[in-house]
């Protein structure tokens, strides 16, 4: 079964941290992802950039309203995700907390549903 593992962290706690310490996270986080990808787990990872480059498309009245930046106001904000295939919710469980930026912040694990779309 699929599931995303949604990396949120604070990018005010980020900015304040060494450079130093931010690339042994994204070294660690490069290590971790090849060996998820030799065991099959892995799908795909990404990390994201920051909410200063993101933008919210909302539908509202028959048009569409773009808006700079997350629309939810929040402390900690999304900075990346790993797909993943597990056998079940807890061995996803167990992947998600193995994932470096973990200890930063918080891991969301949501099992992905099968949809028939055309």
């Amino acid at each position: 079964m699929k599931y995303l593992c949604l990396i949120y962290n604070s990018e005010e706690a980020l900015a304040s941290i060494p450079d130093s310490d931010v690339e042994a996270v994204v070294a660690a986080c490069r290590s971790h992802c090849d060996s998820l990808s030799a065991s099959g787990h892995l799908l795909a990872s990404a990390r994201l950039d920051t909410v200063d480059a993101a933008a919210t498309l909302r539908f509202h009245n028959g048009g569409s309203v773009v808006t700079d930046g997350p629309f939810a106001e929040t402390k900690e904000q999304l900075g990346g995700f790993y797909l993943i295939d597990a056998r079940d919710f807890n061995e996803a469980l167990r992947i998600a907390a193995c994932i470096p930026p973990a200890r930063l912040g918080g891991i969301e694990v949501r099992p992905i549903r099968d949809c028939d779309l055309p």
